[in-house]
């Protein structure tokens, strides 16, 4: 008879192998785990009006699209996601490409021309211009003040601040507000990948609301469409300058774009997405108001930091499954974190609730 470590050790490895899309509830060798993992925060992957919408781009736009964005001949969806998009997020114009990475990298690679780079603490890979480009493990705290002196010290007068807008694995939301103590004479692009709070902070609009608004700094956000918002795709909202800036890049007129009907399943889905939210805040109140929580998590944000590394595993002994495992590096400390989503039942959170206060 196998011993519970061996048993959880099986566990394991099955779960590198699972066969059904992620939802509340994951099948594997006849048991049912609850599932709270992932970045599906709004539960679109099983959202049946969302796939609904889906299906219907499909029959009006094929699977995909495999031509340039600037083909003589192309499809209007993607300048119509693109007019939706900046004015749904607060932006002057939208940059839609096949994916997060793809929007950073086109991003980072362009602007980065502009002036001195300056990387934050814990700077997501996809926003590096070469391996390893971020080895700073200072706190965002010290990062800013050091930032800022070191820009009203120089002679340079373009520097490019390239953040996310959050650390989502401790979490930690950033504020921006550092920025406008450096000195007016300077040209600041601010960066900020916001994959992770898109469709979540702030009502949804995510990062941009926040960030500082005056002359001499230009926001620009790239953010993967792939987590909350569930589309496989990445944006980049940025003044209109910015993004004709990066159509004109190699890499964006060699790329193929997104799915068609992805976006268009995006363009009709605001009702979707605001439901989805409405039930997010109702299971993360639920969750927060019957735990005296004193894990690591930021007000509006469905992560939840466990400080004990064992806790996985008295919560797998329940059938729930959580995120476990050491990220961004491998060899590191593994990261144990319950992650709330609008695919989640009260029955869900409850049963949570009762395993955790065991």
């Amino acid at each position: 008879m196998m011993s519970l470590a061996e048993t959880i050790i099986n566990m394991k490895l099955n779960f590198k192998s699972i066969g059904q899309p992620f939802s509340n509830k994951i099948n594997i060798g006849g048991s049912t785990y609850l599932y709270f993992g992932g970045t599906a925060y709004l539960g679109i992957p099983q959202n049946q009006d969302f796939i609904d919408l889906y299906i219907e781009g499909i029959k009006k736009f094929g699977l995909n699209n495999g031509t340039s964005r600037t083909n003589n001949i192309q499809l209007g969806i993607y300048d119509d996601a693109e007019k939706v998009a900046a004015a749904r997020y607060g932006a002057e114009a939208a940059l839609i490409t096949s994916s997060g990475y793809l929007a950073a990298q086109l991003t980072v690679n362009a602007l980065s021309k502009l002036g001195q780079v300056i990387y934050a603490p814990a700077a997501h890979p996809s926003l590096w211009l070469a391996e390893n480009q971020t080895r700073n493990f200072i706190s965002f705290k010290a990062w800013e003040l050091e930032t800022i002196e070191r820009i009203n010290r120089s002679d340079e007068k373009t520097w490019v601040l390239i953040s996310n807008s959050m650390n989502n694995l401790i979490p930690e939301i950033y504020n921006f507000d550092f920025v406008k103590k450096i000195s007016r004479d300077k040209n600041i692009i601010l960066i900020v990948d916001d994959s992770h709070g898109i469709g979540v902070n702030n009502n949804g609009i995510g990062a941009i609301v926040n960030l500082p608004k005056q002359e001499n700094i230009e926001n620009v956000v790239v953010a993967s469409m792939a987590k909350a918002l569930g589309v496989d795709a990445g944006i980049v909202l940025a003044s209109n300058k910015i993004t004709d800036k990066l159509k004109s890049t190699n890499t964006f007129i060699g790329a193929s774009p997104s799915s068609p009907a992805a976006l268009y399943a995006f363009i009709h889905a605001e009702e979707i997405y605001r439901k989805a939210l409405n039930k997010l805040k109702n299971n993360m109140l639920l969750f927060e108001t019957a735990l005296d929580l004193t894990w690591k998590h930021e007000w509006d944000f469905p992560v939840y930091l466990l400080g004990d590394v064992n806790f996985s595993q008295h919560l797998l002994q329940k059938q729930i499954l959580i995120s476990s495992f050491p990220y961004p590096d491998p060899t590191g400390e593994t990261l144990n974190r319950i992650v709330l989503s609008a695919w989640h039942e009260k029955d869900d959170i409850e049963k949570l609730i009762a395993a955790i206060n065991f």
